[in-house]
């Protein structure tokens, strides 16, 4: 086998489990700068005199920047080496952070997010794709799956409360500034990941690949943000989310007779990491309405201090790394992955129904109320998103372990972004309806308006379990090393 043919080979010994840190590492930096900045978002528009409609791009453009290039990150990965784009990507994150952290205005603040995102966008893929070549003995996977599935997951957890601190004791800036240290901490420990050598045949990209699948993911994302403003309605959103299928649809033909694709669809119509990833989707859509909800529930009703709102959601956190390293991490060697993803999904939409029982009265209601759910959602959402990104990456070349990396984080951003906008429009018509109807204060109106939509969550999570019991399958697929190496590198591109 030729250098140029070598797959990314796994980290010796020890190696591993530091190999393991480091990438838990830069895969919370990207989630963590999901949400640590919505705290921050009044500070910096006082600062910086953004106005109501613009300081919605402090968010947007990260989002837009890091949805829309996200199989383009993967492909690019997968054509220069998981490890060099890790770096590159890390490198790239941290002087983007810098410049959003100095920024004296608006502009350089909103490029600068972009260009978080744009460098996410290749982050994100390379480090679950070194995962997937790096842990390949299925009890150490799934020890290894379950840390980067908490890190994941209870990231945004993690940024809430990263953000109210640093906002109220230091300041907005801090909320970017702190991705350098960790940034320079995992590229100091990228010596422990598995080296990889670059695939020139990958370099000839899928031009119009690229093009109609960034347009049409950054289309419809900045549909599902500008509907949670503006109403499903809006010709603007229609526009765009007639644009973004279309365009979506058209990627899908092209990938389809193009010789070399940038996604090759054998990718998402495999049954296995096909329904792992719409499960995903699914579950993203119901876990963002959840944040949000809670968020202003907590902030809004009972009047907690942002620090307090982010440490109640370290239950949740909590909940997720027993669920993912505990429970997931203990039983996935020795069962099914769907009985675990269908019983964390149908754990988790039990979590959501007790919250549906919140009221304005603010008696009691940590107790009987957001401690059990919480804890509850954390410990199922767990047990779901370790088996889930495991399937998502299962049974794929060490060339398209990139691009599958890809899909899997597209699947969490778009179902994030549809189910913020979704469930937050579905709340605030039922808030509106509740005051108008019953002439009911404004706190009431407001939880009616969450124990609508967190029903409707809790419903999606179990359609999300029955498809993953009907999908999924009772089998276990192979990992990317279970397939014969010869045959790795005879899979088509």
């Amino acid at each position: 086998m030729s250098s140029t043919e070598s797959p990314d080979s796994p980290a010796p010994g020890n190696h591993r489990w530091w190999a393991l840190a480091v990438i838990a590492t830069a895969q919370l930096m990207v989630v963590l700068d999901a949400t640590i900045v919505n705290i921050a978002l009044p500070s910096v528009q006082a600062e910086l005199g953004l106005s109501d409609a613009n300081r919605q791009w402090v968010v947007t453009a990260y989002a837009l920047a890091f949805g829309g290039l996200l199989l383009l990150g993967g492909r690019i990965s997968g054509a220069i080496g998981h490890r060099r784009a890790f770096v590159i990507g890390l490198a790239g994150f941290a002087v983007a952070s810098a410049l959003g952290g100095a920024a004296e205005g608006a502009g350089l603040l909103f490029t600068a997010r972009a260009g978080q995102g744009v460098f996410a966008a290749l982050l994100a893929p390379a480090a679950l794709s070194l995962l997937t070549v790096t842990f390949v003995e299925a009890r150490e996977r799934s020890r290894a799956f379950g840390v980067f599935a908490a890190v994941g997951a209870g990231g945004s957890a993690v940024g809430m409360v990263a953000g109210g601190i640093l906002t109220e004791h230091a300041n907005w800036r801090w909320c970017l500034y702190v991705n350098i240290p960790i940034a320079a901490a995992a590229l100091l420990g990228a010596f422990f990941l598995p080296r990889g050598t670059a695939r020139p045949g990958l370099r000839s990209f899928d031009i119009p690949g690229v093009i109609t699948s960034a347009a049409g993911l950054v289309a419809l994302v900045y549909a599902f943000t500008l509907a949670e403003g503006r109403g499903w309605g809006d010709q603007v959103v229609l526009l765009l989310l007639t644009a973004g299928a279309a365009l979506l649809g058209l990627f899908v033909l092209v990938e389809s007779r193009i010789s070399l694709p940038l996604l090759p669809l054998r990718i998402i119509t495999h049954r296995i990491r096909g329904g792992a990833l719409l499960t995903i989707g699914l579950t993203q859509v119901a876990m963002f309405g959840f944040y949000l909800f809670m968020t202003y529930y907590m902030q809004g009703v009972l009047r907690y201090s942002p620090v307090q709102a982010g440490v109640v959601f370290l239950l949740t956190a909590a909940g997720i790394a027993v669920g993912a390293t505990g429970v997931a991490g203990t039983l996935l060697p020795r069962i099914t992955p769907r009985l675990l993803i269908v019983a964390g999904l149908a754990i988790t939409a039990a979590g959501m129904l007790i919250l549906t029982r919140l009221t304005a009265d603010t008696d009691n209601v940590f107790a009987l109320y957001l401690l059990p759910a919480q804890l509850l959602i954390g410990l199922g959402l767990g047990c779901v998103m370790t088996p889930a990104t495991s399937l998502a990456t299962a049974q794929v070349s060490t060339t398209d372990a990139g691009i599958a990396s890809a899909a899997y984080n597209a699947v969490q951003q778009l179902g994030g972004a549809l189910g913020t906008a979704l469930l937050n429009t579905l709340a605030a018509s039922v808030a509106a309806a509740a005051i108008v109807a019953k002439g009911v204060s404004a706190d009431s109106a407001t939880v009616q308006g969450f124990s609508v939509a967190l029903t409707v969550a809790a419903g999606v999570l179990l359609a999300a379990a029955l498809i993953g019991w009907l999908v999924i399958g009772n089998d276990r697929p192979r990992t990317t090393t279970d397939l014969d190496k010869r045959e790795l590198n005879t899979l088509p591109n």
